[in-house]
């Protein structure tokens, strides 16, 4: 089974139009890694870069987008989306990580700032531990110009996991946490799981 390679648009600065990317995924699939990587060729490439995440995430540092894999990349932590708007900077790229904990005005920042000529990279959860919608991603990803869906790896059997299992019976929507809370399954054995928890 081959995974589509997403090819990144050629944005050109001079033209000023603006879109809205999507990275989703389970837990521990490389949505961060992805979105650092973006963000990074484009900085390579000269483009003015804002990157915003929400500040409840302190998990690996207070103000810097860390992936799993321990790269990183300077951020602003912000409790309200609409903050964006406000923090921009002028600039061309701007990277939004963990969305799925922004409220639902997320959406209308997006969509704004690509109406303005910005280059919109936003990456987060597309399901929830319960395995529902999660946040404003679903509207988002219905918004955006391109969706690259990621995949990490099922920590049961071995197949590509698309759901983010919780090992804990905390009733809390977001309950940050690694892979001591945490594992990915594919979903069959998340369907397992929870009628286990039951």
């Amino acid at each position: 089974m081959s995974e589509d390679i997403f090819i990144e648009p050629r944005y050109a600065v001079q033209h000023r139009k603006g879109w809205i990317e999507v990275i989703c995924g389970s837990m521990f699939s490389g949505k961060t890694e992805e979105l650092i990587r973006r963000l990074n060729r484009a900085k390579i490439a000269g483009q003015s870069v804002e990157i915003f995440k929400p500040s409840l995430d302190t998990r690996y540092d207070e103000s810097a987008v860390v992936s799993h894999n321990d790269n990183a990349i300077p951020s602003s932590p912000i409790t309200s989306s609409l903050n964006i708007l406000l923090m921009r900077n002028q600039a061309t790229v701007v990277g939004i990580d963990e969305a799925q904990f922004f409220d639902n005005e997320l959406v209308y920042v997006c969509e704004t700032l690509a109406e303005q000529g910005v280059r919109v990279i936003v990456a987060g959860l597309d399901m929830d531990y319960l395995g529902k919608p999660f946040g404003p991603m679903p509207h988002l990803m219905a918004v955006a110009e391109y969706v690259t869906k990621v995949h990490a790896i099922c920590m049961v059997c071995g197949d590509l996991a698309t759901h983010s299992f919780r090992k804990h019976a905390d009733q809390n929507l977001i309950m940050l946490g690694e892979k001591d809370t945490y594992e990915a399954r594919c979903r069959h054995c998340f369907n397992i799981g929870m009628k286990e928890n039951v």
